[in-house]
């Protein structure tokens, strides 16, 4: 797994991911988040366009980068989720927590 990460105004950030977020790559994932969360970017963005396959581990990853974002009074929202990933949030039933957004834009509006 391949993760970008660009800066979004003072508190945002986006991170990009390619390929597949799961047991393997969570752990990256979630480095990832609490590493622009200690550099004060606390409203992150995680663009999953280009990610092909979600698994538990990789709605864990979500789950504690959500937390850890919040805890620093931020969020953590996702763009670019394909059916595959939809889907598996939808019977999780977390995509009611971790609501998908079409664009970075789209996730970023009200920040």
């Amino acid at each position: 797994m391949q993760i970008a990460k660009s800066d979004i105004g003072q508190r945002g950030a986006v991170l990009t991911l390619d390929g597949r977020l799961n047991m393997v790559s969570a752990p990256q994932l979630k480095t990832a988040v609490t590493n622009a969360v200690a550099e004060g970017r606390s409203q992150v963005v995680v663009d999953l366009s280009a990610v092909t396959f979600l698994d538990s581990s990789g709605l864990g990853a979500l789950i504690a980068g959500l937390k850890a974002a919040r805890q620093a009074s931020g969020d953590l929202r996702m763009t670019g989720a394909n059916e595959q990933v939809r889907t598996v949030l939808r019977l999780t039933n977390l995509d009611r927590v971790l609501r998908p957004y079409d664009t970075v834009q789209a996730a970023t509006d009200g920040w």
